[in-house]
């Protein structure tokens, strides 16, 4: 009896994880993430190192995207990615950097420096593989899920100056912003939530807006706090982590997708100007890599617009056909 016990729990697990996976087959790559004849292709730089005081003994290596188009002698917007090895990798299920070679060619969004940014880590600690973004090899559980400033402090304290003697890049809060997926979401939310005055859009895919670290504060936080400058867009599937903790005890408080729900009525209620996409996927990139382009537009969408006529592609568009 025992045995025939387990046999029938093995094979609900089993069925249950083919059904999970099945359903991020839905979402797939569309032409907007993948290498477009005639896009010209931005450069990646490095990878270059950043000490880090703010976790003393540990460093963060990190990737700079640079577009075909800068322009050293005009501010350039910046979008920083955490968890930079997975966002960054050529064959993942986000390719950040084809999106930005292609969103940036079209004018959808603007000409934007990009940084991919792993998680710090001592010299004993390997690199996060760029198929494992939930590594906890490293620095990440306590870098990324601890709801306080510290991780802002890297990004806006270390990592924006080190950039600046690089790259022209604006100082205006509403032409930067910094994404994530899973804790590399709600650290990228607390790091606009912390420092506003210097980050004001949020990237979140299946933000883990849960109790790992106390981090299901945010939406308290967000009803009793003034509103902030910030715009968001965040996703999440209905098969994400839904709580259930071993011996099938249910905690909300780990409800991935419940608490990404409460965080969007929570933004919603104080006027923030926040979008959202529930999906049916599980906890991974495959629908926010899917739908990345379009949370890049929505976030970038009030960009400032060339109307000039000399501009070379309104030229190249408007060129009478049968004349060089």
């Amino acid at each position: 009896m025992k045995h025939t016990m387990l046999l029938t729990l093995a094979l609900s697990l089993t069925a249950a994880t083919a059904r999970g996976q099945g359903l991020d087959q839905f979402y797939q790559l569309g032409p907007d993430s993948l290498e477009q004849e005639g896009v010209p292709h931005g450069k990646i730089v490095g990878p270059h190192t950043l000490p880090c005081e703010v976790y003393p003994g540990t460093t963060h290596t990190y990737w700079v995207y640079v577009p075909a188009q800068y322009d050293a002698s005009k501010p350039a917007s910046l979008m920083v990615f955490n968890d930079g090895q997975a966002f960054k990798n050529e064959k993942g299920d986000v390719r950040a950097q084809n999106v930005l070679d292609n969103l940036i060619f079209r004018r959808e969004i603007p000409v934007m420096i990009a940084v991919f940014i792993n998680p710090g880590r001592r010299p004993d600690q390997p690199e996060p593989s760029p198929k494992d973004w939930g590594d906890r090899s490293t620095n990440r559980p306590t870098e990324y899920n601890t709801p306080d400033d510290k991780y802002a402090r890297v990004i806006c304290d270390e990592l924006l100056p080190a950039l600046g003697k690089e790259y022209n890049l604006s100082a205006d809060p509403e032409q930067r912003g910094i994404g994530g997926a899973s804790s590399g979401a709600i650290a990228a939310f607390s790091v606009a939530w912390e420092r506003p005055d210097q980050f004001r859009k949020v990237l979140s895919m299946v933000g883990s807006f849960v109790n790992l670290r106390g981090g299901d504060v945010y939406r308290e936080r967000v009803l009793q706090s003034e509103k902030k400058p910030i715009r968001i867009f965040l996703q999440d599937g209905r098969n994400d982590n839904r709580g259930t903790r071993r011996g099938g005890e249910y905690d909300p408080r780990r409800d991935w997708f419940l608490q990404n729900v409460r965080l969007v009525e929570a933004l919603t209620s104080k006027g923030y100007d926040v979008n959202y996409a529930w999906g049916i996927g599980l906890h991974g990139q495959k629908q926010g890599g899917a739908i990345f382009p379009d949370m890049m537009r929505w976030l970038w969408r009030d960009h400032p617009v060339s109307v000039d006529v000399n501009d070379p592609i309104e030229r190249d568009f408007h060129r009478p056909a049968g004349r060089g």
